[in-house]
């Protein structure tokens, strides 16, 4: 979990521990119910019970289930196009996994799930996602939904707490579900795409 804002540079340090303490935990608590045969960068979350069965539409209008992208690895990731730093980065990141990827990263889907669907219209989206990549998709929900999405992945996500601020606190990590959409990898909040590369190749790899 993460609170994007821009602060100022003498107190960088203290908010990347921040950001550690939040999500170090959350994947911490998981590993013990983990596997440990597969050797990923991240956090090795293949048993699991997280989940993500809920429908959310794209930026083009359509109704999409992690089912559509059956044969493919997904990777997913919950944020806002108007966040300052951690979303962009992120995406900047899965980007550059994909260029990586050479012509693997055919079989690879990003999903970006907007936790901020009033300002972030499909046509927002679509211009965000596409400017990444043109095969990234973005992802809306209704209240409804993305309380059920948060809930299916134990993420959080929220106004900030000081009241004039429009900006969000929401999970900062990525994670990937592998081809017959069993969620496999967390990887935490500020992943490199060398890493990301890595565990989606072995992901890929896997029949």
């Amino acid at each position: 979990m993460t609170l994007s804002r821009k602060i100022p540079t003498q107190r960088g340090a203290q908010r990347r521990v921040a950001l550690r303490y939040l999500t170090v935990p959350f994947a911490v608590g998981l590993l013990a119910a983990c596997s440990r045969s597969v050797a990923f960068k991240g956090t090795n979350i293949s048993s699991s019970p997280l989940t993500m069965s809920v429908t959310l539409t794209d930026q083009n209008g359509r109704r999409r289930t992690l089912a559509d992208f059956g044969g493919k690895v997904v990777a997913v990731f919950l944020g806002y196009t108007h966040c300052p730093d951690v979303c962009p980065a992120t995406m900047g990141e899965l980007k550059l996994a994909m260029q990586q990827l050479g012509r693997a990263a055919d079989q690879v889907q990003v999903l970006f799930v907007s936790v901020d669907p009033k300002r972030d219209t499909p046509q927002v989206l679509a211009r965000w996602v596409t400017g990444f990549d043109p095969r990234f998709l973005g992802l809306r929900g209704t209240p409804d939904e993305l309380h059920i999405l948060a809930s299916q992945l134990k993420v959080f996500y929220g106004p900030a707490q000081q009241p004039s601020s429009d900006e969000i606190m929401h999970n900062g990590n990525v994670f990937l579900f592998d081809r017959h959409g069993h969620i496999r990898v967390l990887e935490q909040t500020g992943v490199d795409a060398r890493t990301l590369a890595a565990d989606i190749g072995l992901l890929l790899g896997e029949t």
